[in-house]
């Protein structure tokens, strides 16, 4: 579902080349660090470019949705691959509701008459591009059915930032149908906010500014969008929940009690249509009104007005509202001595269409790493934790796959889960990284020992030379800070579940950056585009299945997990302040709206359907009282300097670390709260979420953060405090796990 350039870079100051091997490794005590060492390097020369080429080939050579005869093929190809390897696998189905649609058109009935054409052409010399009988049609997946005839308006991003630049223009969208443009927020957002401001249908089309002509040749000179393609997607409600509408919190099992469709919150609330910028071009071109603000202007050749009108549409989708089973293929590795506690690796098998980049590039290198080591495992190799591996299917529609497996296996997660490790999408370029900063050192040290197949540097060497060429601010951080930050995560892929609702500390990894392209969600991402315009000699592949492999064997090996809270209390305080700016931000914005709107520059709606008059002043937001955050982080830092200090004394050669080892498992589960957060209990989190609306984009600290964006005042006091006792809950956890460390120092 995401692309790897969403993702946000990680890694790490200059180390001596050649030095990674004899670097301690954390969480290990000698003897262990040299055979777990030596076990890895046996590892990383096992991922084949010519295996991950034709399992590529294999998965991608047709079109394998959710609910298709390939992609079940597919599972149980994954299957066979997993047991010929000698690991113990099994499928988990799961069935879930998938709207396919039965009825699309969109036409202009006014000033001309249009009709679009809403198909992706096969493209000569690109042998899957052509299994039209085979493919998805264009659509948006969950929205409604509906009929709708309306004057056109055109909202940029369609994002509320958007909605207040047309409130200042006196344009309103009630009763219309809006155009928007892919980009600046997820595509789930767009007919969201239409609905909150009146429309009756949004139509989502990809500009060539940002995903065609205006970036470079498009496909097949290209790697580029070509005018008539078109990005499928999902516009689920994920913001509320992620997986199958009608079995929120609970797996989807053929027994589970479903909602009714009329409940089910995270259907849309007017239909939705994707179109191409060739479908786009008319429509656009139609429409009067004032010219769009320059940031708005895309690159098709015509001038950008935002209407209402003179365009009035027809817009109607029809879907077939069905069950359709998911197949989940789960292989496991036993542990040796902590079998109970659980090291878990996913990726998912189904694309939109033959989905050679999304997500077949990174189940590739999955597979690849379990080939591996299932080799070792031949070896004598026995890893100490048990290790899952996860082939997820239904990801595109709604991370439904590894939802509904996480829901139905939530109470054995909570118990043993220290880890999930997820990858989607890969190309070519720098290593990515998001994830939990309690695992932030872990995936420092994880990048140094990997060699970029281009430069033969490391690959957070490598990285870290692009941070210091980026920006002065970037600079200063990859040179003086010992750990580059990884991003926060928010959603958009299979690691939601984990980290968002069960509290499971997580990381996304993939590499990318210099494969730019506009395949997203087409016919056109397939074996023929990648091997010509990504990672065509799949050195990257085999890169990821090194650097993800390896994050799962040091994981999985390691005497105590090697969690680090150093960097978890330096990331929240600077997540505070950020807080705490944007509340002065927010003051100030406020007093000068007030300040415009005694001079007179908003005007009345333009549209006479409307009446309402300029809007009123408001007042200045009170000052808050961060005192609960600011206390629960310096109460973080004390607990992290402690467990540094206890781990520094440890003998992790000679005492128990059983205790101490649960104690960090359970350290991402104290950052949640039982209550979710307001009006969306799914996501338990405190710390990480999606937001409302940014959909994939994160929102650290999200309930006092969306709380100020959203001058809800009440609440973000409430929601201060809550937050701050949850970090005193972390820092009280993180006291009692050095104490299982002094404990073990001190004994006999």
């Amino acid at each position: 579902m995401n692309r790897i350039g969403r993702l946000v870079c990680v890694l790490a100051v200059a180390w001596p080349a050649g030095a990674a091997e004899e670097a301690p490794l954390r969480g290990y005590a000698p003897e262990s660090a040299r055979v777990e060492r030596e076990w890895e390097a046996k590892f990383r020369a096992i991922p084949d470019t010519q295996s991950l080429r034709d399992t590529m080939q294999r998965l991608s050579a047709r079109p394998h949705h959710l609910g298709s005869p390939y992609d079940k093929d597919n599972a149980e190809w994954i299957l066979g691959k997993f047991k010929e390897w000698g690991l113990d696998a099994q499928i988990e189905v799961f069935q879930v509701l998938l709207p396919t649609p039965k009825e699309r058109r969109l036409e202009m009935l006014e000033p001309v008459q249009f009709t679009a054409r809403l198909e992706e052409p096969a493209v000569a010399g690109d042998p899957t591009s052509g299994q039209n009988a085979e493919q998805l049609p264009t659509y948006n997946a969950y929205s409604i059915d509906g009929d709708v005839t309306a004057p056109l308006v055109y909202v940029n991003y369609g994002v509320p930032a958007d909605y207040e630049q047309l409130d200042r223009l006196g344009i309103s969208v009630k009763g219309a149908i809006v155009i928007a443009r892919y980009g600046g927020s997820w595509r789930g957002i767009k007919p969201k906010v239409a609905a909150e401001h009146g429309a009756v249908g949004c139509i989502i089309y990809s500009d060539p500014r940002e995903d065609g002509y205006y970036e470079g040749d498009v496909f097949p000179e290209g790697a580029w969008r070509p005018r008539d393609g078109v990005q499928r997607g999902s516009v689920m409600d994920m913001p509320l929940y992620p997986g199958d509408p009608l079995t929120p919190g609970v797996g989807a099992t053929a027994e589970a009690k479903r909602l009714p469709l009329k409940d089910a919150q995270t259907l849309t609330k007017i239909p939705v249509l994707p179109i191409s910028y060739a479908d786009a071009k008319p429509l656009l071109a139609a429409l009067k009104g004032p010219v769009a603000p320059a940031g708005w202007r895309g690159a098709l050749p015509i001038t950008y007005h935002v209407g209402p009108g003179p365009a009035r549409v027809h817009l109607k989708v029809a879907f077939n509202w069905d069950l359709k089973p998911v197949y989940d293929v789960i292989a496991r590795i036993p542990g040796s001595t902590a079998p109970d506690e659980w090291i878990v690796r996913g990726n998912h098998h189904d694309a939109w269409v033959n989905g050679a980049e999304d997500p077949v590039a990174g189940a590739s290198a999955l597979l690849e790493e379990a080939r591996a080591l299932g080799l070792l495992l031949q070896q004598g190799w026995k890893p100490k934790r048990t290790i899952i591996y996860c082939a997820w299917d239904g990801e595109e529609q709604g991370l439904l796959g590894s939802t509904e497996w996480a829901e139905a296996h939530a109470a054995e997660l909570s118990r043993s889960a220290a880890v999930y490790i997820n990858s989607d999408s890969n190309g070519r370029g720098y290593l990515y990284a998001g994830g939990s900063h309690s695992l932030e050192k872990f995936v420092n040290t994880v990048a140094r020992d990997i060699e970029d197949p281009e430069t033969k540097l490391s690959v957070w060497k490598r990285l870290q030379l692009q941070r210091i060429a980026e920006s002065p601010e970037s600079r200063q951080d990859a040179r003086q800070r010992p750990d580059l930050r990884i991003g926060a995560l928010g959603s958009g892929s299979d690691y939601t579940v984990f980290v968002d609702h069960l509290g499971i500390a997580s990381l996304n990894l993939g590499f990318g950056g210099e494969d730019g392209g506009g395949i997203y969600h087409s016919i056109y991402d397939d074996f023929y585009w990648f091997t010509h315009f990504s990672d065509s000699d799949f050195r990257y592949g085999r890169a990821l299945a090194q650097t993800a492999g390896t994050a799962v064997m040091r994981m999985a090996g390691a005497d105590l997990l090697p969690y680090e809270f150093t960097n978890l209390a330096d990331t929240a305080r600077k997540y505070v302040g950020e807080i705490q700016k944007l509340l002065k931000d927010k003051q100030e914005e406020i007093r000068e709206r007030n300040r415009q709107i005694e001079e007179g520059v908003f005007a009345a709606t333009a549209d006479p359907r409307e009446k309402s008059a300029p809007p009123a002043a408001e007042p200045v937001p009170p000052f808050l009282g961060f005192a609960p955050l600011e206390n629960g982080v310096e109460a973080l830092a004390r607990s992290a300097e402690r467990y540094e200090k206890a781990l520094a004394k440890a003998a992790l050669g000679r005492a128990s670390l059983q205790a101490a080892n649960h104690k960090l498992i359970e350290s991402e589960r104290r950052l949640t709260d039982p209550g979710g957060l307001p009006g969306r209990p799914w996501f338990k989190h405190q710390i990480y979420a999606p937001g409302m609306y940014t959909g994939y984009g994160v929102k650290t600290i999200p309930a006092v953060r969306e709380a100020i964006e959203q001058k809800r005042w009440t609440e973000a006091e409430a929601e201060i405090a809550r937050v701050g006792r949850v970090l005193a809950a972390e820092a009280a956890l993180i006291d009692g796990a050095a104490a299982e460390l002094e404990k073990g120092a001190t004994a006999p």
